[in-house]
């Protein structure tokens, strides 16, 4: 990406443009007489929704329900602290032994792998151990303020998914203190599962919601999918843009899964390099346009700005490729790059 000098605008500038909102910060703009279905669900920890137009409601239901079906099985295969695939991979490594996986899990570790080392190991999955530290691992979170010999201590142990190896689908670690957690990457991938089983139901437009990560498929009649970008510091939608088909939206936010010490937010994105959580933003969005996997892109490639922040996201906008970024810091100053600000313009025309 050409470096771009940034445009840096007040938080006043978004919340005068004319926002297009909706419960759960998305609707569908469809200017024709075909219906629109949606159905709702809950899984992995949040809520999930598909939007499907056209077609009939009994083939809608159809296809929604596969894709349900296919969220329940990921999230029972990758949970993190539950009985799981995961877990049973993670409980082989502590041991030292190998654990024989199966061909999707070992592409999918292979695939964050080089998201990792493309971010400096910014995001890196593999600090488990620290976030159940620090209390993430946990349906119902509650203030923690873990020992700091402790969480030095599994710093420097410095695990990475550079440290797994690989024969056929059997995985091994050298070293024992990998602990893959894959909650901020595992929903871009269900996303792509549930757009290619929407494909293959011949939808004509989609809309795939998994807790604010976002994937569009065609169009909704006449104009692409609106899709809001929450206010992270309210319940209303800060603004939206258009989302045209295979494109995909990703927020990290410091709103859901988080708690309050000593009168600071921690919210669940750990730093890997210091093991302490990210206090400095308030949330980060990306758009995936196009090309493969526009799901995990948008959901993976938004952590390590989170971490870098006002300093250095631009930067790390550029080494992981990405054109589209907002970022809102703990003090309500937006960040975007000219490519979000043309898009948020031009969505609202």
């Amino acid at each position: 990406m050409d470096r771009v000098r940034l445009n840096r605008m007040r938080w006043r500038w978004l919340r005068m443009l004319p926002v297009i909102a909706m419960l759960a910060g998305l609707l569908a703009a469809c200017s024709s007489s075909e219906s629109t279905y949606k159905t709702t669900g809950h899984v992995f920890g949040t809520t999930v929704a598909v939007t499907i137009y056209g077609g009939s409601q009994q083939r809608a239901d159809l296809l929604s329900a596969q894709v349900l079906a296919e969220f329940d099985r990921l999230h029972h295969k990758y949970h993190a602290w539950e009985p799981s695939m995961l877990t049973g991979l993670n409980d082989a490594i502590a041991r030292g032994e190998p654990f024989v996986a199966d061909a999707e899990m070992v592409s999918l570790l292979k695939s964050a792998t080089q998201l990792s080392v493309r971010s400096g190991e910014l995001f890196n999955p593999t600090i488990g151990h620290l976030i159940r530290l620090w209390g993430f691992q946990s349906s119902a979170i509650e203030a923690q303020q873990p020992d700091a010999e402790e969480i030095r201590r599994w710093v420097d142990a410095h695990p990475s998914l550079t440290n797994l190896r690989y024969k056929g689908n059997t995985i091994s670690s050298v070293n024992r203190a990998v602990m893959i957690d894959l909650g901020g990457y595992a929903k871009g991938y269900a996303l792509d599962r549930a757009a290619a089983i929407l494909r293959e139901g011949h939808v004509k437009a989609a809309l795939i919601n998994i807790g604010g990560n976002v994937l569009a498929i065609g169009r909704p009649g006449d104009h692409a999918w609106q899709v809001g970008i929450r206010d992270p510091r309210s319940s209303g939608t800060l603004t939206s843009v258009a989302l045209n088909d295979n494109e995909a939206i990703g927020t990290s936010g410091d709103y859901e899964r988080y708690f309050m010490k000593d009168g600071k937010r921690r919210p669940h994105i750990i730093d890997p390099r210091t093991g302490y959580p990210i206090d400095l933003v308030a949330s980060v969005t990306i758009i995936a346009s196009g090309g493969s996997a526009p799901g995990l892109r948008s959901d993976g490639n938004s952590k390590p700005l989170f971490i870098t922040g006002a300093a250095g996201w631009e930067a790390m906008a550029g080494q992981l490729g990405l054109k589209e970024v907002l970022l809102v810091d703990n003090q309500r100053q937006v960040y975007l790059t000219p490519a979000m600000r043309e898009r948020i313009e031009a969505s609202h025309k």
